[in-house]
This record gives C-alpha cells, sequence and structure tokens, in this order.
C-alpha cells in the first residue's frame, strides 16, 4: 500500500457515501487520517469510518451542515480539538435538486447556493487557523461537473453553483496559493450515485455518454475513478498545479 499521503488529515465533507466515502477510503489507503463529515446519513458515516479504522488509520465522524454557518463553525472547533493541523480539505457536500429553472424558488436557490457555494468560502475560512499549523503545501479540492459550463436537463440551480464553485476555486487560489495552499477542482462526468439516480431521465443519459467515452476500454465512470483524482491533487507530485480544473469522464465530453 502506497503511504504517501502518511501522516496527513484530511476533512472530506458529505463523506458518508458516493464520492466522498470513495474519496475518504483512496485518501486513507495512501496514510490519511481523516475526517468523516456528514448531515443525514449517520450509519453510513460510520460504516466510512470503520473502513478507514480497518486500513489502520484514524477517523472522526462529524455531523454538520455545510449550509449552515454555525455548523461548518462549530464542525472546525471539534476537529481542532481532536488534530494539531489539517493537510487536505476536500468540499464534496452538494444539493439543489433537479427542477427547471422556470419552476425554481427562491428557497430552492437558496439550498443549491448555501450547499454548494456560501459553504466553500466559509470552510476554508474557518478551516485556515489549522491549515496554516501544517508544513508543506496545504490542499483543497473541491467537486464540480459538466454542468458547470454545458446545460443539463433540471440542472440549472446546480449547474450555476458548480461554475460558481470553479471561479472562487481560482480567487481563492490567487489569494492563498503564495502562503503554501493548492486550490483546484475535480471535474466529474457522470458516475451512478444514490443523488445521480434521482437526475431526470438518468437511464438515458448515462447511456449517451457512455457511448461517447474516448477510451480503449469503454466503462462506467466510478466513484473510485474520481477519488483518484481528488487523491492526484492532494500528493506533493501536483503542488505546481494551482487554480485547475481536473476533467476525469473517458473523454465523453470532447465531442459534444
Amino acid at each position: 500500500m502506497n503511504q504517501s499521503l502518511a501522516g496527513k488529515r484530511a476533512l472530506i465533507t458529505g463523506a458518508s457515501r458516493g464520492i466522498g466515502r470513495a474519496t475518504a477510503i483512496a485518501l486513507a489507503r495512501a496514510g490519511c487520517d481523516v475526517i468523516v463529515n456528514y448531515v443525514t446519513s449517520e450509519a453510513a458515516a460510520k460504516e466510512t469510518a470503520d473502513a478507514i479504522k480497518d486500513l489502520g488509520r484514524q477517523a472522526i465522524v462529524v455531523r454538520a451542515d455545510m449550509s449552515e454557518p454555525e455548523d461548518v463553525l462549530q464542525m472546525m472547533e471539534l476537529v481542532g480539538k481532536h488534530v494539531e493541523s489539517l493537510e487536505i480539505l476536500v468540499s464534496n457536500a452538494a444539493s439543489g435538486g433537479f427542477r427547471n429553472l422556470i419552476d425554481a424558488k427562491v428557497v430552492h436557490f437558496d439550498a443549491a447556493m448555501h450547499t454548494n457555494v456560501r459553504s466553500l468560502m466559509l470552510l476554508v475560512q474557518a478551516a485556515l487557523p489549522l491549515m496554516k499549523k501544517s508544513t508543506g503545501t496545504k490542499k483543497v479540492v473541491a467537486l464540480s461537473s459538466h454542468g458547470s459550463y454545458r446545460s443539463l436537463p433540471a440542472y440549472g440551480l446546480i449547474g450555476a453553483s458548480k461554475a460558481a464553485i470553479e471561479s472562487m476555486i481560482r480567487h481563492f487560489a490567487m489569494e492563498l496559493g503564495s502562503q503554501g495552499f493548492n486550490f483546484n477542482i475535480v471535474l466529474a462526468g457522470l458516475v451512478p450515485t444514490d443523488s445521480t439516480s434521482l437526475v431526470p431521465e438518468a437511464d438515458k443519459m448515462f447511456e449517451l455518454m457512455n457511448e461517447k467515452l474516448f477510451i480503449q476500454r469503454p466503462r462506467t465512470l466510478t466513484p473510485e475513478d474520481v477519488a483518484n483524482a481528488v487523491k492526484f491533487l492532494c500528493l506533493p507530485e501536483s503542488d505546481l498545479i494551482q487554480g485547475h480544473t481536473l476533467i476525469i469522464d473517458g473523454g465523453a465530453a470532447l465531442g459534444v
């Protein structure tokens, strides 16, 4: 087992299932101790923590709603009681619901922007004291999707929030890059998760995307594929990658 991140500590939001869980396990395999954040799926979060512990790493489970500023602050206060520093922050928690923009209400807009965008700003701000205590390059990775620049059915609010996330990451890189921080994005294609199963006509979209893959052995993109991309951006080998959006989709969007 490659322990390239041995001794590092990572906080991953929305880590109970899907891409968040896969990322938590991938970083643990690389040597990280992991703070597992969740908001509703406590049992699943504990399962993720157990998987991390089975790999010989430490895991802390913390409930916090990323759309609530007080939750974010309280989470970081709790984390600070358990770890001396934080080297990796992965902003994965997302929300917004699948609906047409013409049907969206203010409450839907607020839910998407607060959970997906404002939370990134608040997370970085709250994590700065712990991250500045660590030596070496500090890594912040946020998750995005093709909806940040393409029009997808019933995806207007989420897509707009993803575009905002990508812009925010670039500006964080400008503000904090010279202080030893890397800020990057992993933009994932369609991945089978509990969330994407709710996408309107999901089966047709998966079939269409799989037909467009530019790889030798076409297969479905998995949460583990995305997690490995996140892990790469957390490694020292990626220290000179700054403010970048790394697309992992098997080339599915190249011909669109």
